[in-house]
């Protein structure tokens, strides 16, 4: 699968078969977040690697998200998380977030490549999981997913026109 097919191909998936994944499947996927552009090569994120099934379900359950079963099913849980010290903050901005937002892209298109499904979550309560995890407080624990075989095909959600989002010379010239 080339690039394109794999961002085409790319679904949040929240059905997962118990399946196991292969380990080498899972580092070829954590080595391509690992390869992700950072802020001045910083390369703040780290990724834990959750296959124990009582800690992937203690975290679904964490999450209060209506999707907690993936947790149990999948048979891995990989947490992004970043030390925003090993980034960079400039212009009022934290690069942390952009350096992981790479890194986590990375690794869903992998694992999409892989023929496996992830879904990013992004809204969750972070000291629970800190606790959970032994996670120290100066570490953000930025994104989620479940890393799996698919149990089903969402159908494409619907994405702007081209036209709406891309602009030609200025701010909505074009």
């Amino acid at each position: 699968m080339d690039l394109y097919e794999a961002i085409t191909m790319r679904r949040s998936i929240r059905k997962y078969k118990t399946d196991p994944v292969g380990r080498d499947v899972v580092e070829r996927i954590i080595n391509a977040a690992r390869l992700a552009p950072s802020w001045n090569n910083r390369q703040c994120h780290r990724y834990i690697v959750i296959s124990d099934k009582a800690m992937r379900k203690a975290l679904g359950e964490l999450l209060n998200n209506p999707s907690a079963e993936c947790y149990i099913n999948a048979p891995y849980v990989i947490i992004l998380c970043a030390d925003a010290s090993d980034s960079g903050y400039s212009g009022g901005k934290e690069y942390y977030l952009v350096d992981c937002g790479i890194s986590m892209e990375h690794l869903v298109l992998a694992a999409t490549t892989e023929g496996l499904g992830t879904c990013w979550v992004g809204s969750f309560r972070e000291n629970p999981i800190r606790n959970l995890l032994g996670i120290s407080r100066d570490v953000s624990v930025v994104a989620i997913t479940p890393l799996g075989y698919p149990d089903e095909t969402p159908e494409p959600r619907e994405r702007h026109d081209l036209k709406k989002i891309m602009y030609e010379e200025a701010w909505r010239k074009g």
